[in-house]
């Protein structure tokens, strides 16, 4: 009974696998890259709203900012929040607005009660923003100069509502790149960004570095208000247009934009911690049987090739390989490597650990902190979309 239990089981794994292999390898290849975009040329370019919100960020903006002001677009504005800032990045933002008129810049100093800090700047910077479209970005994400009039040319060729674009990750170090490499494969498997464009697929997403939204859909839908306790605002910003029939589509963006994604590991769980937990909506179980799946999918495998005989060996050395060509196959659009693919199960081990001390941190400290600013559990969990 034990051995056709461990050849069942075997079989089913090398199922997935051989599914995942198929679907992703055949979802990338049909997602655009934001960088060889070619549409037609808008007959009048419109204007266009960049905003992001920093907080505690001076140490990057420098550098990423003179990047968004470089872009070359013919009607542009740039809204940079200054949210409640213990370090310079108010100075610095002050400094750099001085220079170019087309930066302005918001200085909060309080957060109203039910909002998310992040939330709340871009929602009160959208409040102000001019543009017929809205890009939503990062404090330290780097652009080529010819990003956004791609982007904008591609999204009003197609009519779409929004575009986002997923950036490539850069200088991390070898056991932070092998976790990259591992959440560029879960996130892929998680959101399925090649179905997000059919009317049908309740697929949906977005990316918190490049999230460009049509200015009077986002309106309409009432901005972030929707989403002002969100952790993964970006993604659920996705669903609230796919909710109500917007048109949307998510690219890759290297060779577009860029980011170093955390200087560190100990960084990346720290701040994956605040919204692994959201991700799954607060739900305990759904929590444990995800991590149970990944030990059963990412590892059991390769631990089958150590415990087994027999048939059930076999099959777990076909799902191996299998995994590999997955693995390998999303590196390639993630900024990873191919060595990547075999430091898989240690990628996933270390991103199982994230979700359970998210859920365990959230559950014991009763909500999430996040730069400074405790956000209760209770009120989390009912904003949910």
């Amino acid at each position: 009974m034990n051995n056709l239990l461990s050849v069942l089981l075997a079989a089913a794994v090398l199922v997935f696998w051989l599914a995942v292999a198929v679907e992703v390898g055949r979802g990338h290849r049909r997602m655009r890259r934001l960088a060889t975009l070619n549409s037609p040329v808008p007959a009048d370019w419109p204007r266009v709203s960049v905003i992001f919100a920093a907080r505690n960020e001076g140490a990057t903006l420098g550098a990423a900012v003179p990047t968004m002001l470089a872009l070359d677009y013919p009607d542009l504005e740039l809204i940079a929040v200054n949210d409640r800032s213990e370090d310079d990045t108010g100075e610095v933002l002050d400094k750099i607005a001085a220079l170019d008129p087309r930066l302005r810049v918001v200085h909060l100093r309080e957060l109203p009660c039910g909002w998310l800090g992040k939330n709340h700047a871009l929602h009160h910077a959208a409040a102000r923003a001019t543009g017929e479209w809205i890009l939503f970005t990062d404090a330290d994400i780097h652009f080529e100069p010819a990003t956004l009039r791609q982007a904008i040319a591609y999204a009003e060729a197609q009519r779409l509502d929004q575009l986002a674009a997923v950036p490539e990750l850069h200088g991390h170090g070898p056991l932070l790149g092998l976790c990259v490499s591992a959440f560029g494969l879960l996130f892929a498997l998680f959101l399925c960004p090649w179905r997000i464009p059919h009317p049908r697929s309740r697929a949906h997403g977005g990316v918190g570095a490049f999230n460009l939204v049509r200015a009077s859909t986002y309106r309409r839908l009432g901005g972030h208000e929707p989403l002002r306790l969100r952790p993964d605002d970006d993604i659920k910003l996705g669903r609230l247009f796919k909710l109500h029939g917007a048109r949307c589509e998510m690219m890759h963006g290297a060779g577009a934009l860029s980011v170093a994604w955390y200087p560190s590991t100990r960084a990346m769980i720290r701040g994956l911690t605040k919204n692994s937990f959201a991700a799954l909506d607060y739900r305990i179980g759904l929590t444990l049987a995800g991590v149970a799946l990944q030990i059963l999918l990412f590892q059991g495998p390769f631990l089958g090739l150590l415990w087994f005989t027999g048939p059930a060996w076999w099959l777990d050395l076909a799902a191996v390989a299998l995994l590999l060509v997955a693995a390998g196959d999303a590196a390639r659009y993630n900024g990873g490597t191919w060595w990547h693919a075999f430091t898989l199960p240690l990628g996933v081990a270390v991103l199982s650990y994230v979700m359970l001390r998210s859920m365990v941190v959230t559950c014991w400290t009763r909500g999430i902190t996040w730069r400074g600013t405790h956000y209760p559990l209770h009120e989390l969990k009912a904003n949910r979309l």
